[in-house]
């Protein structure tokens, strides 16, 4: 005799409006302050002032946006960033993968020695100081590789990646042999297919990780030209505050920067980018890591 569904009972209905009440909460409470953010940067200076919340702006103002896109550097320093995010994403993911792999193997000559050297590293760092004159030895100073070599390889990511091959059952790769595969081809054609939600999953984390990176532009990038959005992005807010208040020794046709609501601009466009590759990942996120790769 087939058991009653609990979302037929009026047990399961309640719980059912329960859960979609009290989770609709949670996400209304976790939306708002990103609806805010948005409707504030579209608003006025005045209405911010007097307003402590708001989801729609009584006046929509493009202020902010257009003293952000008033000078020709921006539209540079964003294909900066986009160009640095894309480049080093690639270079995290290859070095990550092409490391992890062969650490993953038991047969591999010296794996516990290079096994503890990562976990140290990741334990314990040499600082800023020391980076910096390591960065500069190199020659890596005003140079976009400056800002991706350094972070190109994720100790803690990599042993979660490292774990991910070893789950893979040796099976594939023997059977792989039997037909004369190479180690390079097992990889190539086996493991990086079957490690499509790990790829997606970890392009995502070195892509955030790296757009919204500015202290490394700070300390290795000196020439203005090559500055990434966010550290622009810093520098016209530090400009605006310092010429708040400046408006009688500016002319009588000077107009204040809208404060308020460029820091809520500033937010908005740092964060959107992220926003719209997101979705195209996370299709990867729900899939199982192994779906399909045995059968029989």
């Amino acid at each position: 005799m087939a058991m009653p569904k609990m979302h037929n009972t009026p047990a399961g209905r309640v719980f059912d409006v329960f859960n979609f009440v009290f989770l609709g909460g949670i996400a209304l409470l976790m939306v708002c302050p990103f609806l805010y953010v948005i409707a504030g940067s579209f608003a006025t200076e005045a209405e911010l002032t007097r307003r402590s919340f708001f989801i729609f702006p009584e006046t929509f103002s493009l202020e902010s946006y257009k003293y952000i896109f008033s000078t020709d550097t921006f539209t540079r320093s964003i294909l900066v960033s986009i160009g640095v995010t894309f480049i080093g994403t690639l270079v995290c993911l290859l070095f990550t993968f092409t490391m992890a792999y062969p650490l993953s193997r038991k047969h591999l000559m010296g794996r516990s020695f290079f096994m503890n050297i990562i976990v140290f590293s990741m334990l314990f760092s040499g600082g800023m100081i020391p980076t910096y004159l390591v960065v500069k030895a190199l020659g890596l100073l005003d140079s976009y590789w400056a800002l991706i070599l350094p972070i190109a390889i994720n100790p803690f990511n990599l042993i979660i990646v490292k774990t991910f091959f070893q789950n893979i059952p040796v099976e594939l790769e023997e059977s792989a042999k039997i037909d004369g595969c190479t180690e390079f081809g097992i990889f190539w054609r086996i493991m990086l297919p079957l490690s499509k939600p790990v790829l997606a999953t970890f392009a995502l984390f070195y892509a955030v990780a790296i757009w919204n990176d500015f202290f490394s532009a700070l300390l290795y990038i000196s020439d203005s030209t090559k500055w990434p959005v966010q550290v622009l992005l810093q520098q016209i807010i530090l400009l605006s505050q310092s010429m708040i208040g400046d408006g009688a020794s500016m002319g009588a046709d000077y107009v204040e920067p809208p404060e308020q609501s460029l820091k809520l601009a500033v937010v908005v466009i740092a964060t959107v980018p992220i926003l719209i590759v997101y979705p195209f990942l996370q299709k990867h996120f729900a899939k199982g890591m192994l779906l399909g790769s045995v059968k029989g």
